[in-house]
């Protein structure tokens, strides 16, 4: 089969594509399914590259998000038939391991998976739209509502917000009826997070985002009796130089919600505000299956937009996941072989 294989970690040339891969069989416990779609996300860059404490095994097919059709039913499973459109759960929850990381993912004609693992793909859902969910919105979902809890009046500020965990969490807080503080890279990015419901745009290329806030939404100060200035949540995901910045953004009694650490996971560190302002770091790791079927009852309200910027053949993966590490992106890129 054509697959998208990882055989060493390094920059985006050890990506290869190769035309004759062998075709995953069914064992026991197991499906094979046609893959019609996978979407790239800014960790199968950090599988390319390698990541400090994670043996990743070796040759592997990247790609964490996949969805498709059913072609080969293992011994042992049911419930499940030949044609079922099905999405992937990227999380062995039963025995460990990760989609395109521990075992083979979804950038090539075929892909096996665990029956746990399968989520059927309601019939208002596209192949591309499920796709798009699991590692981008559903990390979104569970940071903003389960752990976030955004609340109608919040002010929100989410840097990142052109990406594809960026453009959900513009869309659940506006859901959630909070003012909406969106940052962005161009003005165009800029007018399309306006389009999708950002009530303010901050150009990080052209004005510092703290100083920014500081000058339309006051600085947080703290005196007696008197609190004032700044934002209630920061959604920071990129980490290094941001995070201090973030901090300083926030009201007394602010939140500063993070799931990832694109830029860097070990940034300057200024403690005196979190105590001074007493202020509230939370973590969000990944996302339940409950997330999915939230995501999917969304979608297919049309209260959710799976915003889907390029798409790229199988043999054009490699320029797919080239794209996102230069973050050339507004939403998600696809792959559909």
């Amino acid at each position: 089969m054509r697959a998208v294989v990882l055989r060493e970690h390094g920059g985006n040339d050890k990506l290869r594509f190769e035309a004759d891969y062998p075709t995953p069989k069914a064992g026991e416990g197991d499906v094979v399914l046609r893959v019609r779609t996978s979407s790239i996300n800014y960790h199968d860059v950090f599988t390319r590259r390698g990541m400090p404490g994670i043996k990743i095994p070796l040759p592997v097919i990247i790609g964490l998000d996949v969805a498709g059709e059913v072609v080969e039913v293992g011994p042992g499973v049911t419930g499940w038939n030949v044609g079922d459109r099905i999405l992937v759960d990227p999380v062995n929850r039963v025995e460990g391991g990760l989609m395109g990381e521990t075992v083979n993912g979804g950038l090539a004609e075929f892909c096996r998976a665990r029956a746990h693992q399968l989520i059927r793909i309601p019939d208002r859902v596209t192949f591309e739209q499920a796709a798009a969910l699991p590692v981008a919105y559903g990390t979104a979902i569970r940071m903003m509502s389960t752990i976030g809890k955004i609340e109608a009046g919040e002010k929100v500020l989410i840097l990142g917000a052109s990406g594809g965990v960026g453009v959900c969490c513009v869309q659940l807080a506006k859901l959630a009826g909070a003012y909406v503080i969106a940052c962005a890279g161009s003005e165009e990015k800029g007018r399309r997070l306006t389009e999708l419901g950002a009530d303010d745009i901050i150009l990080y290329t052209k004005d510092d985002f703290m100083k920014a806030i500081f000058e339309r939404h006051g600085k947080p100060h703290r005196r007696r009796f008197v609190k004032s200035g700044g934002v209630d949540v920061v959604v920071n995901f990129t980490g290094g130089d941001t995070w201090v910045k973030s901090l300083r953004c926030l009201r007394v009694g602010g939140r500063l919600l993070t799931c990832g650490a694109t830029a860097g996971y070990s940034p300057q560190e200024d403690i005196r505000f979190i105590w001074t302002f007493e202020l509230e770091v939370r973590g969000s790791n990944g996302w339940e299956r409950e997330d999915i079927t939230r995501l999917f009852d969304l979608v297919e309200s049309g209260r959710l937009k799976v915003l889907i910027d390029k798409t790229y053949p199988l043999e054009d993966a490699v320029e797919a996941v080239r794209v996102i590490e230069d973050r050339g992106v507004f939403g998600k890129v696809v792959v559909t072989p």
